[in-house]
């Protein structure tokens, strides 16, 4: 059963999140604990983007960024996953440069140095170099980098099904079943 952390920073992409929480709420048979720990920032970002203060209700545990007695601060916690939805490249600079400076970066360093799964859905365009070079470093060090590109191919109508191309992909990277388009079906 999967321990499961999400972190949502404050990059533009509340809608990822928020599409996650929900599907992963409704799989709730297929892991074992689900945290979560997201920035102010990241409420602000939401408020603005979704027009709510839906986070409020999110129906899992969330950690401060600064609460370090948190279980997946520690590799002994035995966290098997880490999504950080969206990815702010701030985020993925510190995690790239072993930078622990809260909640998110401290996590992120577990994950990696214990070899688990670390997904970052990244979501700023365009790169720069540095934000490649620490995607570069980052997938070095076993994490994946999962930009928030939608596919089109499943004919998506809504904003919501757009966002959900992401989220099933992963979901899929996190090894959640999930029923979505499958290319080929």
């Amino acid at each position: 059963m999967h321990k499961i952390v999400i972190s949502i920073t404050g990059a533009s992409g509340s809608i990822y999140a928020k599409l996650l929480l929900e599907k992963l709420s409704a799989a709730k048979q297929q892991w074992k604990e689900v945290a979560v720990i997201m920035t102010e920032n990241a409420k602000e970002v939401w408020e603005t983007e979704l027009g709510n203060d839906g986070y409020k209700q999110i129906p899992f545990k969330i950690y401060s960024t600064t609460d370090f007695s948190a279980p997946f601060a520690s590799g002994s916690g035995q966290y098997n996953t880490m999504i950080i939805i969206p990815c702010s490249m701030g985020t993925l600079g510190r995690i790239a440069t072993g930078i622990s400076n809260d909640l998110i970066t401290r996590a992120a360093d577990v994950i990696l140095k214990e070899r688990r799964r670390l997904i970052c859905v990244v979501r700023d365009t365009p790169y720069n170099l540095i934000h490649i070079r620490n995607m570069e470093t980052v997938t070095l060090a076993g994490g994946i980098i999962c930009p928030a590109t939608p596919s089109f191919y499943s004919r998506p109508q809504t904003i919501e099904e757009v966002a959900s191309t992401v989220v099933d992909r992963v979901l899929d990277l996190a090894g959640i079943d999930v029923k979505t388009f499958r290319w080929g079906e």
